[in-house]
């Protein structure tokens, strides 16, 4: 049996994002359990190089709805906006990147495959196909910034494990 580009990019950014939302629950928890603001962990960072937990969080979402759209456009830009979303907003920005994912058809997602995509920031371009893009730019992008996320929360004494991180893992029925 073949795998599809929906089981590949859309059922993996639903697992990963399942996970983030969960992840955020447990540290808004950590935080009233603790009297620690919400807002403090928002602005994080885990090096001062490094942009903030609401990036990260962003990122996630960026690399999985966004990502989708921008096959669906032939253009995926890196994202020069970044909204000054409070903990709640990080959380129904999750909620909202699920919930349209969630209405997306196989049929749509496996539809796109062989389309022309262009990463493009300012002049620089690099040109993928659909599955190429999502599999070898978005995924790992996706992961990178959930892992961060994660790690900026463990950092902040967030009692999180491995599954938490992981998610809804597609079991065989």
């Amino acid at each position: 049996m073949a795998v599809s580009l929906y089981d590949l990019s859309v059922a993996s950014f639903l697992q990963t994002l399942g996970g983030v939302a969960g992840f955020l629950d447990r540290g808004l928890a950590h935080c009233a359990d603790n009297a620690i603001d919400p807002a403090e962990i928002v602005e994080t960072r885990l090096i001062a190089d490094m942009l903030p937990f609401r990036f990260q969080v962003l990122s996630v979402v960026h690399h999985s709805i966004d990502a989708i759209d921008g096959v669906k456009q032939g253009l995926f830009q890196p994202q020069t906006d970044i909204p000054p979303l409070d903990y709640a907003g990080l959380q129904r920005a999750v909620a909202a990147a699920r919930d349209a994912l969630t209405k997306l058809t196989a049929e749509e997602v496996n539809a796109l495959e062989g389309r022309d995509v262009t990463f493009q920031f300012r002049d620089f371009k690099l040109p993928f196909t659909a599955e190429g893009f999502l599999m070898s730019f978005s995924l790992p992008n996706l992961h990178f910034h959930a892992t961060t996320a994660y790690d900026i929360l463990r950092s902040k004494g967030v009692p999180l494990g491995k599954r938490d991180y992981m998610g809804q893992m597609r079991l065989k029925s």
